[in-house]
């Protein structure tokens, strides 16, 4: 399979071009800097250049975005940006998008809405339940949204993982984990047109 990773540097998106890479396939890895990943073919792109997204995701078998929120006290909204007009120029390729925990759902309320929820993640936690109700409210886009258990660190990946759909499947997961999860589902798409979690 032909797979971009966009955001291919970060926590996650490093795994997962690390994971295809193993696995076989062919990579392509935007960043922003266009800076050399391992094993896959670099190219520069700003999930902000719609046009420029557009034509990657639809060079591509599947395209995985993992592209956090500004984590340095800067807006999320660009990010939110970026995936409407994403969705609004209705790319044909299959996405694949890593969003957060804080939508998990637990006795009828998001995580993010919990009162003990950590104030340092509010702000993402906010921008990416927004990214979420954009994909369920578009119409003829092929994607998946696939949110980590509440705790996501570096780590290498477990045997295996359980996954539900909209509330946690446990407390933790290793970037490894999610990684592998993640091309599972490229590989066997089992949740296309909606969100899956996954935990360890």
């Amino acid at each position: 399979m032909n797979i971009t990773v966009i955001g291919a540097t970060g926590m996650v998106g490093s795994k997962v071009v690390a994971e295809a890479v193993k696995r076989g396939h062919v990579v392509t890895a935007a960043t922003r800097s266009g800076k050399a990943v391992e094993g896959a073919t670099a190219v520069a792109a700003d999930l902000g250049d719609t046009a420029a997204i557009v034509r990657l995701v639809d060079a591509a078998d599947a395209t995985v975005i993992a592209v956090p929120t500004d984590r340095t006290g800067g807006s999320p909204e660009p990010v939110i940006t970026a995936h409407r007009d994403l969705i609004a120029a209705a790319p044909t390729g299959r996405l694949l998008v890593v969003g957060g925990a804080g939508s998990l759902v637990v006795d009828g309320a998001q995580l993010k809405d919990d009162p003990g929820f950590p104030a340092a993640y509010k702000s993402e936690a906010e921008a990416f339940s927004t990214v979420l109700d954009l994909y369920r409210g578009s119409h003829g886009l092929d994607w998946t949204l696939i949110s980590p258990a509440p705790e996501i660190a570096p780590g290498e990946a477990a045997a295996e993982y359980s996954v539900a759909d909209d509330s946690p499947a446990g407390d933790f997961v290793s970037s490894g984990t999610f990684a592998v999860a993640i091309l599972d589902e490229l590989e066997s798409p089992a949740h296309r047109g909606g969100r899956f979690t996954v935990a360890q």
